[in-house]
């Protein structure tokens, strides 16, 4: 089988302590996969080795079969490795419009002063993916004056403009009020079915309701893996996470 992403024995180091250790995660293509964990498990440090903002100790990392180890993060950005942020990244004067076409043009390699006028093609591309994330009302409103959730799901929107095979997002839900929640997850339902998903999120709503397929991280290392009802049902994953059961 050929792996959307998958990486072997990723170790990293921090002097003594052993932040991520001999991680061996597979994800298939079209994958809906959730990694939870508590803090300080290491699920942010797993990210940035993922995406090239730091170098393993040990380990690779292949994207479709081909070696990424060893490359710069924009260069994993070009062949189709996004992410979202814990804190996202908007710049909060540009409009949704301006953020969106920014990333599509720079995806066509149509780099240059983000203030200018977008070519038709490149307005109607970034148009319809702000519609499928129910922001197109918004299209024209600076960033800043989006409510929190409406900022993540364009921060979502941003990294598919990128034109991903493989898609990180880091706790799409931190921050956001309760009611816009579903939000959330109704932009994260709305991604493409051939972009793979590896989702880091403390909320088990979202993840037992989004993902197929859970690993638990705990110090650094891979605890159990399984189903959302496996990792639900499993006596050590509630102990050092979940909490017990109601009743």
């Amino acid at each position: 089988m050929s792996w959307a992403l998958e990486t072997t024995g990723l170790t990293r180091r921090f002097g003594g302590l052993l932040a991520t250790n001999e991680v061996s995660l597979r994800l298939p293509r079209g994958a809906r996969h959730a990694l939870i964990g508590p803090n300080g498990a290491g699920k942010t440090t797993l990210i940035n080795l993922l995406t090239g903002v730091l170098a393993p100790s040990a380990g690779r990392i292949l994207l479709e079969g081909h070696d990424i180890t060893s490359l710069r993060a924009d260069r994993r950005v070009r062949r189709g490795l996004a992410r979202t942020f814990q804190i996202n990244q908007l710049f909060p004067d540009f409009t949704p419009l301006e953020t969106v076409g920014l990333a599509v043009s720079r995806r066509l390699g149509q780099d240059g002063d983000p203030w200018r006028r977008f070519g038709s093609a490149v307005a109607a591309e970034s148009m319809a993916l702000l519609a499928r994330f129910g922001l197109a009302d918004e299209a024209q409103t600076p960033v800043r004056t989006l409510p929190y959730g409406r900022q993540r799901l364009l921060e979502i929107a941003t990294a598919i403009a990128c034109g991903p095979h493989v898609l990180l997002l880091d706790e799409p839900a931190a921050g956001v009020p309760e009611g816009e929640r579903d939000g959330i997850l109704a932009g994260i339902a709305a991604l493409p079915e051939e972009v793979s998903v590896l989702l880091i999120e403390h909320d088990m709503d979202l993840v037992f309701r989004f993902a197929t397929r859970v690993t638990v991280l705990v110090a650094g290392a891979i605890f159990a893996e399984g189903t959302p009802a496996e990792i639900g049902a499993d006596a050590r994953v509630r102990e050092v996470y979940l909490g017990p059961e109601d009743g």
